[in-house]
């Protein structure tokens, strides 16, 4: 199971974050900087221990009606080969671990195995800011096929039940600014 270190990180997620969510095609918010606040999320394990698997959700607080972004994360120890530019979020120092490169988890392919493997139930999600401990609040409705390609991955979250699908769909959770507690389908096994 992976640790959570107790650390400094430089710069932060969500000061990586605030520079890279702007230039992404799915993002709504206005011509202004955004400021984010951290409001959800969960972990993954890789098997082999090498990448940090973080689902993140952050809130744009600057317009009137506050947007929710997933941003699956891939921490590395190096750069990772073969991904399109854009796919790096950035680098940051982390006060144990050093240089990490950080990549948006839908081009890295240890995070999107690993988010597979739990539309297939043979993942277990872990809490976000406490090591060895798992997530119960994050369900899989329905059952993935065990060969699992194609994952959708919604980046503009909406406060939602599962209903209506007939694929496995990863369901979670975030709270807004004002406190309100929501749920909503982070990701589900596309249909073909």
């Amino acid at each position: 199971m992976a640790s959570i270190h107790r650390t400094t990180m430089m710069p932060t997620k969500l000061e990586l974050l605030a520079g890279w969510l702007p230039k992404q095609s799915w993002y709504v918010g206005g011509g202004e900087a955004p400021e984010l606040v951290r409001a959800g999320g969960f972990r993954l394990d890789d098997p082999e221990g090498a990448v940090g698997i973080e689902f993140m959700v952050v809130v744009d607080t600057t317009a009137r009606d506050p947007a929710a972004y997933l941003v699956p994360m891939g921490y590395r120890g190096a750069a990772l080969d073969s991904v399109p530019g854009e796919a790096l979020i950035g680098t940051s120092e982390h006060g144990v671990l050093g240089t990490r490169w950080i990549y948006d988890g839908v081009h890295d392919p240890v995070v999107m195995a690993q988010l597979r493997a739990l539309l297939c139930g043979k993942a277990v999600p872990q809490h976000q800011s406490r090591s060895d401990t798992p997530d119960t609040s994050v369900t899989v409705h329905g059952t993935g096929p065990d060969d699992v390609l194609d994952v959708q991955v919604n980046r503009v979250l909406r406060s939602a039940g599962a209903s209506g699908r007939s694929s496995a769909s990863l369901v979670a959770g975030w709270t807004w600014p004002d406190g309100t507690a929501v749920r909503g389908v982070f990701a589900a096994v596309a249909s073909g």
